[in-house]
C-alpha cells in the first residue's frame, strides 16, 4: 500500500492521539456545559452565525475523531440553538464527520481488507452491498451500536458513498431530535441546580419506538427476499 493512500489515515490517527493527549474529551461533559453556559449563550447571542458554524464544525470533528462526546454535543445544540436549528446543525455536523471518516477508511483500508477477507466477510460484504441502505438505516435508528463502529463498517464492506450519506442523515434524525429537545430544557435544570443524567433521556417507550423504526427499515429486505423465494 502506498504512503499516499495511508497519509489521510495516519493524519487522522495523529489528530485522535493529540485530542486524547490534550484531554479534549473533558470539555465534552454536562458539567463543562453547565459551568460555561453563560459564556456560550452570550457567544450565540452576539455572534449567532459564527457560533453556529463553529458548532457544526466542532461536531463534525468530534465524530470524525471518534471522541466520546457526540451525545453531549447534541444536548448542547438544543441548549444553545433550540430544537429545530440545533437538530439541523447536529444532523449536518454528524453526517459531515461520519462521511469524512468513511472516505478515509474506505480509501486507506477498504480494498486491502476486502482483498484479504475470508469467505464469511466476503458473503457479508455482498449482502451489505445489496441492501446497504436498509441495513445502515437500521443501525443508525437503533441506539444499540457504537456510532464510530457504524461509521467504519460500511466503508470496509464496500458501501457506496451516496446511500451511506443518505442513510446516515435520515437514520440519526429521530434520536437527534429527542436529545436536542432534552438539551433545550437544560437551561431550567441548570438554573434550578438540578442534576442531569444521560440515562434520563431514553425511556423504555422511546427505546421501543426507535427499535420499531429500525425494524420497519428492514421491511424492504424482507419483501425482496420473500419475492425471490417465491420465484
Amino acid at each position: 500500500m502506498s504512503f499516499k493512500r495511508l497519509a489521510p489515515l495516519l493524519l487522522l490517527a495523529a489528530f485522535i492521539a493529540a485530542a486524547f493527549a490534550l484531554r479534549l474529551d473533558r470539555y465534552l461533559t454536562l458539567d463543562a456545559l453547565r459551568d460555561n453556559r453563560t459564556a456560550l449563550t452570550a457567544l450565540v447571542e452576539s455572534h449567532a452565525i459564527v457560533a453556529a458554524i463553529g458548532f457544526l464544525l466542532a461536531y463534525a470533528g468530534v465524530v470524525a475523531l471518534s471522541l466520546p462526546g457526540a451525545t453531549i454535543m447534541t444536548l448542547a445544540g438544543g441548549f444553545l440553538f433550540g430544537v429545530p436549528f440545533g437538530a439541523t446543525l447536529t444532523v449536518v455536523g454528524a453526517t459531515l464527520g461520519a462521511t469524512l471518516l468513511f472516505i478515509i477508511a474506505r480509501s486507506a483500508l477498504g480494498d486491502v481488507l476486502r482483498a484479504r477477507a475470508g469467505p464469511f466477510l466476503a458473503r457479508m460484504a455482498e449482502g451489505f452491498r445489496k441492501d446497504a441502505f436498509s441495513y445502515l438505516l437500521f443501525l443508525r435508528l437503533v441506539p444499540a451500536f457504537p456510532f464510530w463502529a457504524v461509521n467504519l463498517a460500511p466503508a470496509l464492506l464496500g458501501m457506496r458513498l451516496a446511500p451511506y450519506v443518505a442513510a446516515t442523515a435520515l437514520g440519526i434524525v429521530p434520536g437527534t431530535t429527542v436529545y436536542t429537545a432534552f438539551g433545550a430544557s437544560l437551561g431550567q435544570v441548570f438554573y434550578a441546580g438540578g442534576e442531569v443524567r444521560l440515562k434520563d433521556v431514553f425511556s423504555p417507550t422511546l427505546i421501543a419506538a426507535l427499535v420499531g423504526l429500525g425494524v420497519l427499515s428492514l421491511l424492504p429486505i424482507a419483501l425482496r427476499r420473500f419475492r425471490e423465494a417465491r420465484r
